[in-house]
């Protein structure tokens, strides 16, 4: 144990050594569980229409629990969460609210405002901020006018409707602090930010999920609740101060008794008997203008009773632990706006940790459909799938379910504060429980079968290489472990998704929705099939990702060794694809100097589909360098490379050789580079003063078509929502701004920075005159990123795109991480929580900062990652302390 070892670090070293579950709990409860694939039991798979936020109250779920600041063990078996009624509202307030994916004018919306604004790995300390207005919630206002406006029309918000006009709504802070692994406090502090008193009902609730070995509620002597439950054994629930309980079952017909009995005065909806499967204490009261109320609740393994003094002890003593954390984890020279950013990032992604239950087996069943082949129902294929885990998901309303390469981005992220739970992640879904024995990777929830790009080698990776830094000795057994199952969905790839044997690679829509002419997962108006650019792309990417894993454990085992040459072998062919101009035609386009998908019609014609997007800038994420510590311990292995590169010469692959001995892989060659940067870095393309537009700003004056048969498609560039309902029309890539794929481009830069150094510079932007070197490029794409979030002098940040609202006094340190942002002027667009891949912005500027070109030249990545991790010593430093550094 390390002497500088601070309190949230022991834990999450004895949670991951020393068998102490300090994760046992956490804030596992979804806000949203109605409205998804595991509950729809309908004919036509309609899951929105069948379980409805209106019957959500009184219909029970099946699959998993919902609530507001949700707390629960790790198989949701006992829920804690928070209910409200302000005295006017039709509804109590159990679950947030939002637009079903027909109601919204761009697809589903959640219509409620909520911030998750701190928390720690262990869930020893947890907080968020809910804004409850005063006034009536304007559910049907919100429902009506959405409906009303068209796909080129704004999404009607709820601070659009004036309800928090006059600062006539409540704060409620939600805490939760550990005073063990089975110890949870809960404090909910409500703020009347209004300028008259107004009354509130709190109710803090305690359930069992409904389930066969569903637990049982009991009234005992001084108010405590018992709850018994065949796994989870006996545990006490308490509400410090005047309250009062009630009593239900969390059952179809009963669930609702609570919000009948407050709302309707409906005594004899409540349980006669002080016992059921769901409890509340309800704490009233009149909150005075500018005034607050307090309420505190303990769920323990063993009785016990607090005073109101010990429990906020311990409430701030975790909370000035998490102070501790997070005051070493970061760069000295980082500032404190970025700081700011960058842990209620991260406590957004701790809040998104949610339990994920689905036996498909056991739902084709239920659904009478033969689980051995039920092609004819979403997800019949994959009756292997048999998931009862907490994952790292998108968000916790608009996407509650696990995202492949969503997941793989988290990682990451996570891998900066808890290395033993990003790790778990990224083994999870490649487990036989989650893998098809195909090879295939589970895509979501509402199509397992669909193809997310494959980066879940990039991460692993990754993350093994910082545990290294970290710790002087990476885990082996772990990487290996995900090696082989990594190999045989490589293999999945290779035997389905390259249609002519070609190299060349489909995939689908591959994530990025409507980012192409045609919906891409669907069949082609003009027959015939596409090579996909990013699909061919991320292939490449997965044979480079592949080798570094080869030759990492190849160290110990010449085995691995052989594996590295096969994988590069595959790679050269892939350049070899992407570059033949066979046929007049090539993904690479001279002309243009950009990469495009081809579209291969029946008649063995192919022409490219001239789109300036995403598509063509990934293959430009396909760079990896391979460290002189690498190529030294395996020669041979790269004159293997050269030789084959020598025998093939239509292999266009580069293998480059930098100044210490490194060697870089990639599609293109330096005057290619060039080309692409030139369009990159264009601020009237794709550079945006907020990072890499999915989609060139070109296409708002010239939009790209395409006449399939008298049928016009057509592409435009479109910064903010879709004007197209393709997928849903949910999401947008054209034009916008993602993190993962900035974080990608970030990655490819900083890997040719170290190839090239710094002799090799380009102009940023394009026709600035202004030079600058691959690593100075990255670093401005990481700051313009971080600027989405950072305040102005007034406190407005970009991200709230205008909105003057958020800039007031109770909003301005409260920040939206958006599932996408504007391409022009940074708005947080798209899915307001999503803080999953949208939470890198806590690692771009702590990567940067204190750290020069010269580091990476220097050390490599593997020494800028020893760097990062000496960061993380624990010691708590001032901001004098930071200054003098």
């Amino acid at each position: 144990m390390s002497a500088s070892e601070n309190a949230e670090q022991r834990r999450l070293r004895d949670a991951d050594t020393a068998a102490v579950d300090w994760r046992h709990w956490g804030p596992y409860l979804s806000e949203r569980q109605w409205g998804t694939v595991r509950e729809d039991y309908s004919e036509g798979g309609d899951a929105w229409s069948y379980l409805s936020h209106d019957q959500a109250r009184s219909r029970a779920y099946k699959w998993g629990e919902d609530g507001i600041g949700g707390f629960s063990d790790d198989r949701q078996n006992l829920c804690l969460a928070v209910a409200l009624w302000n005295g006017r509202d039709p509804i109590l307030k159990e679950r947030f609210f939002g637009l079903t994916n027909s109601e919204g004018n761009h697809g589903e919306d959640l219509k409620e405002y909520y911030f998750y604004v701190d928390g720690t790995p262990t869930h020893s300390y947890m907080k968020m901020i809910y804004k409850y207005p005063h006034r009536e919630f304007p559910y049907t206002d919100l429902v009506a006018t959405n409906r009303q406006r068209g796909l080129n029309e704004f999404e009607y918000e709820l601070v659009d409707t004036g309800i928090f006009a006059e600062e006539r709504y409540f704060d409620v802070e939600i805490e939760y602090a550990k005073t063990g692994p089975e110890e949870i406090l809960t404090r909910i502090t409500v703020h009347n930010r209004g300028p008259e008193p107004a009354e509130l009902h709190v109710l803090p609730t305690v359930w069992f999920r409904a389930t066969e070995d569903q637990g049982r509620l009991v009234a005992g002597e001084d108010a405590t609740v018992q709850a018994d439950h065949d796994q989870l054994g006996t545990r006490w629930w308490s509400c410090l101060g005047q309250h009062s309980l009630l009593f239900t079952e969390n059952a179809d017909g009963r669930k609702d008794a609570f919000h009948r009995y407050l709302i309707h005065g409906e005594k004899e909806a409540l349980n006669a008997e002080p016992a059921g499967s769901k409890a509340a204490a309800v704490v009233s009261g009149t909150v005075a203008a500018g005034g607050t109320m307090v309420v505190r609740a303990m769920l323990s393994d063993r009785p016990q009773t607090v005073t109101e003094a010990e429990f906020d002890a311990v409430v701030e003593a975790r909370r000035a632990e998490a102070d501790e954390f997070y005051g070493g984890l970061f760069a000295p020279a980082l500032g404190e706006p970025e700081r700011h950013v960058a842990r209620q990032a991260l406590a957004g992604m701790l809040w998104s940790k949610q339990y994920f239950g689905y036996d498909v087996e056991r739902w084709l069943k239920e659904h009478g459909k033969d689980p051995l082949g039920a092609p004819d129902i979403r997800n019949g294929e994959w009756f292997h799938l048999d998931a009862h885990d907490v994952i790292s998901m998108p968000d916790t309303w608009e996407y509650p379910w696990f995202a492949a390469w969503d997941l793989a981005f988290h990682t990451v992220a996570f891998a900066a504060i808890d290395l033993g739970f990003a790790k778990s992640q990224l083994e999870l879904l490649l487990s036989r429980r989650y893998l098809h024995p195909n090879g295939q990777i589970p895509a979501y929830e509402w199509n397992f079968s669909d193809v997310n790009p494959p980066v879940h080698a990039w991460a692993t990776y990754l993350v093994y290489e910082l545990e290294k830094a970290r710790t002087g000795t990476g885990d082996r057994a772990w990487l290996e472990r995900q090696f082989h199952k990594l190999s045989k969905n490589f293999t999945w790839w290779v035997n389905r998704k390259d249609i002519d044997g070609r190299n060349v690679f489909q995939g689908g829509f591959l994530g990025l929705d409507n980012i192409g002419v045609f919906d891409r997962s669907a069949p082609l108006p003009t027959g015939g099939h596409l090579d996909q650019a990013d699909g061919t792309a991320w292939m490449a990417l997965y044979c480079q990702n592949l080798i570094q894993i080869a030759l990492e454990l190849g160290a110990d085992d010449p085995v691995y060794v052989e594996e590295a040459q096969t994988y590069f072998e595959h790679f050269a062919w892939i350049a070899a694809a992407v570059n033949n101009t066979g046929g007049g035609v090539s993904m690479w386009d001279e002309q243009d100097g950009f990469f495009y998908d081809l579209l291969r019609t029946p008649d063995g014609s192919a022409q490219p589909l001239r789109v300036r997007s995403m598509v063509g800038l990934l293959p430009l994420a396909a760079a990896t360098v391979y460290d002189h510590g690498v190529v030294e311990r395996h020669p041979t292995v790269i004159d293997e490379m050269r030789h084959f590169l020598e025998r093939n010469p239509g292999v266009m692959a580069t293998l480059a050789s930098g100044r210490r001995g490194q060697r870089l892989l990639s599609l293109f060659d330096e005057g290619k580079l060039r080309r692409i940067l030139a369009r990159m870095l264009d601020e009237n393309e794709f550079l945006s003063p907020y990072g890499i537009r999915a989609l060139s700003r070109y296409h708002a004056e010239h939009p790209f078509e395409f006449d399939a048969g008298g049928q016009v498609f057509r592409v435009t560039y479109q910064p903010a929502e879709s004007d197209t309902g393709m997928f849903g029309g949910n999401s947008n890539w054209r034009g916008p701004i993602w993190f993962p794929m900035n974080a990608l481009i970030i990655r490819a830069l900083l890997n040719l920075y170290g190839s090239y150094g710094d002799e090799f510079t380009v102009e940023c932007p394009t026709g600035s005159g202004r030079q600058m070197t691959l690593f100075e490029v990255a670093r401005e794409i990481s700051d313009r990123l971080t600027r989405i979030f950072l305040p102005d002098a007034d406190g407005h940040r970009p991200c709230y795109g205008g909105q003057g609202t958020f800039a007031g006094e109770h909003w301005r340190d409260l920040m939206f991480f958006s599932e996408y942002f504007h391409g022009d002027n940074g708005a947080g667009i798209g899915a307001a929580h999503q803080t999953g891949w949208t939470g890198l912005v806590a690692v771009f500027p702590n990567l940067f900062a204190g750290l020069t070109g010269q580091h990476l030249l220097e050390r490599g990545m593997t020494g800028i990652f020893q760097k990062m991790e000496q960061r993380m010593s624990g010691v708590t430093q001032t901001a004098e302390q930071r200054e003098d550094r």
